[in-house]
């Protein structure tokens, strides 16, 4: 059985970590989240994959090439407009016979619930209870089938979001090839879906059983904090005297980490890094390859992409930071309103108590400059020495 994965889209929700890359290629736990589908599908047995790129498109195909890494064939297909999810399986379907499992790119599901599946013999949606429906499609059930997908509706019958894990038959392209633009002005599988239903059509549901959805940036950070749980302490680096690891701390290769540290995982490290002395990585901490997180700096609860810099009396709290990025001695990101109230970001509530900065790649900063609570942070802003950075900063800005 093949799997189509749809990895075409930009996800100008994620903005500004998506001004540079897909979201798709967004890393939680060192991974890209379509790595971490990848994996969880191979271990389903699956391993013939379609994936339809198209933002930055050369992203996944470096790094996943043919799959080989993997134990997989992964073959390519551009979708240049993104018009859609049936649009995308529409140019697919010279690729595919039989049954086949459609995966939005940009989730995480178990091997399990898709090992299960894959064994169904009809077109089949899978589902999630959730408590929140806000942003989420909903299934309207029935018996042991669904009479209704809905898509983002203010009092939704349900609490089944639509998980974005589909079993579909070839009879879905005839459906495809029947609908018309949704009020979003694309092509969806759910209105063929729908369709289907409509003309007594028989699609059933399956309810899984762990489900990331991932629609805001700060999305990434519950998401990192389930992936970390999971990880296997080991130490493929250096590790010098006098440093106090405790819990599960994943080290790769390459990595130093000096006198004095203090890592309380789960803390994953990548390769090539250089961490301390005497700083401070607190729980549920992501280090991508090539960092270096210096003497006096506390990190807690973040994700710090390859490549960045936070080397002296720097503090990076509930926070998602960028490829690349350099911050000045004693830059400080701020993670908690003084009146304790949940943060909004850009008008949006984000449900979070703490949360600090979302910065973009290539930012950065002077010393002794501050970041606000909830700020986006666009890729190669400068922030100059004692500035201020507070809410929404376009890429390429300058803040002095």
């Amino acid at each position: 059985m093949k799997a189509i994965i749809l990895a075409a889209g930009e996800g100008s929700r994620m903005r500004p970590l998506t001004y540079t890359r897909p979201k798709v290629m967004l890393p939680i736990a060192n991974k890209p989240i379509l790595e971490h589908l990848l994996i969880e599908a191979r271990g389903a047995g699956i391993t013939e994959f379609i994936f339809v790129v198209g933002y930055h498109d050369e992203q996944v195909r470096d790094y996943f090439g043919s799959g080989d890494k993997w134990g997989v064939t992964i073959d390519y297909c551009s979708q240049r407009r993104q018009l859609g999810t049936a649009d995308a399986l529409k140019m697919v379907k010279g690729l595919i016979s039989g049954n086949f499992l459609v995966i939005n790119g940009d989730i995480v599901v178990s091997r399990k619930d898709i090992k299960r599946l894959a064994g169904k013999g009809n077109n089949t949606v899978s589902v999630a209870a959730v408590e929140d429906t806000e942003d989420l499609g909903v299934v309207e059930l029935r018996g042991d089938k669904v009479v209704r997908i809905y898509e983002k509706v203010e009092k939704p019958p349900s609490r089944m979001a639509n998980a974005g894990l589909y079993l579909l038959t070839p009879d879905i392209f005839d459906a495809i090839s029947r609908i018309s633009k949704s009020p979003r002005g694309e092509y969806e599988i759910t209105d063929s879906l729908q369709l289907m239903i409509d003309n007594e059509e028989y699609v059933s549901y399956q309810e899984i059983s762990y489900w990331l959805d991932i629609s805001y940036p700060w999305d990434l950070l519950p998401a990192n904090e389930s992936l970390l749980g999971g990880i296997k302490p080991q130490n493929l680096g250096e590790v010098e005297k006098n440093v106090v690891m405790k819990g599960k701390v994943s080290i790769g290769k390459g990595t130093v980490v000096r006198s004095g540290s203090y890592i309380v995982g789960p803390v994953m490290i990548g390769q090539d890094c250089d961490i301390g002395p005497n700083c401070y990585i607190r729980s549920y901490t992501s280090i991508g390859d090539n960092c270096h997180i210096g003497a006096a700096t506390e990190v807690k609860n973040s994700i710090i992409m390859k490549g960045t810099k936070v080397p002296h009396h720097n503090y990076v709290g509930d926070s998602i930071i960028g490829e690349g990025c350099n911050f000045g001695s004693g830059t400080k990101i701020a993670n908690l309103r003084l009146d304790k109230e949940d943060i909004m970001v850009a008008g949006i509530a984000t449900k979070r108590r703490k949360l600090g900065a979302i910065i973009g790649d290539g930012v950065e900063t002077g010393i002794n400059a501050s970041i606000n609570v909830g700020s986006l942070i666009g890729n190669d802003t400068l922030i100059g020495p004692g500035a201020i950075a507070s809410g929404v900063i376009l890429p390429h800005s300058r803040i002095l």
